[in-house]
């Protein structure tokens, strides 16, 4: 469901506005190149300047801490017990792979039928 959406314009010079942009994956033809292109070019600018260095040559690690807030000058000592930060960064992968399995659901019932989301009065 949506529940808001930026005021305004997305492109003014193609004269495109927030509003006029569905939900799913019909969204991606409405967005302009230009869009797509800056949006591409901010993650691989994150991806290259800021997230660069693994911590401890552990793929992922990038020393951010919790939430990150390692990055912004919040401090903590971290999983001191090897076996219990093991078993707390094993439950990160799998979460992380059921959300990726989620959305890829979401993705094929949104192709399927329109909506990502479903009807919501189905199911109260």
């Amino acid at each position: 469901p949506e529940y808001w959406r930026f005021p305004g314009y997305l492109s003014k010079f193609l004269d495109i506005k927030f509003s006029e942009v569905p939900n799913g994956l019909s969204a991606f033809s409405k967005v302009p190149a230009l869009g797509w292109l800056q949006i591409v070019g901010f993650a691989g600018i994150v991806e290259l300047n800021v997230y660069n260095e693994q911590v401890n040559d552990e793929p992922g690690n990038y020393g951010a801490g919790f939430l990150g807030l390692r990055s912004i000058g919040f401090m903590n000592a971290g999983i001191a017990d090897p076996e219990v930060r093991k078993k707390k960064l094993n439950a990160e992968l799998a979460n992380g792979r059921l959300a990726m399995f989620a959305i890829i659901g979401m993705f094929f019932q949104d192709g399927l039928t329109g909506s990502a989301w479903g009807d919501w009065a189905n199911y109260t």
